[in-house]
């Protein structure tokens, strides 16, 4: 099931744009943070000292952090070593388990580019999360 999420006003998403990355990934890197300290959100550690960027499509908003100490951090470089892209809706599925970034990605919802071994780490961790009940798809 593919939540409704709104398309936001086009003035929006050009706003976004203006903004400085750094002021729109402090809330993503908050909940990484929160949801690696309460639902064990921990990063393996492959991903240790890598750069991330996440593209939210249909809000123009792009996140940068990396991984360090097993910590989500703020990442200022804008080269980033694998870079995900994909709408609101569709990372939202992901995260609760609704579909697996495979099928995503053969959908071709989900852009993936960069380092393709670091990527396949990625895909996996987050196939295996186990979700908390109040995440999970069937969980609601």
């Amino acid at each position: 099931m593919n939540p409704a999420f709104p398309t936001p006003p086009a003035w929006l998403k050009q706003w976004h744009q203006r903004l400085p990355v750094r002021l729109w990934s402090w809330h993503a890197l908050l909940g990484l943070e929160a949801a690696r300290r309460l639902a064990g959100l921990t990063p393996p550690a492959e991903l240790e000292g890598h750069r991330f960027a996440m593209t939210v499509s249909d809000w123009g908003i792009q996140v940068r952090f990396c991984c360090r100490q097993g910590r989500f951090l703020w990442c200022d470089e804008p080269n980033t070593d694998l870079q995900l892209q994909a709408t609101l809706a569709d990372f939202f599925c992901l995260l609760r388990g609704e579909v697996d970034a495979d099928t995503l990605f053969f959908q071709r919802r989900l852009q993936i580019s960069g380092d393709t071994e670091l990527g396949l780490i990625v895909k996996n961790w987050l196939d295996a999360l186990e979700r908390p009940a109040w995440l999970q798809a069937n969980g609601v």
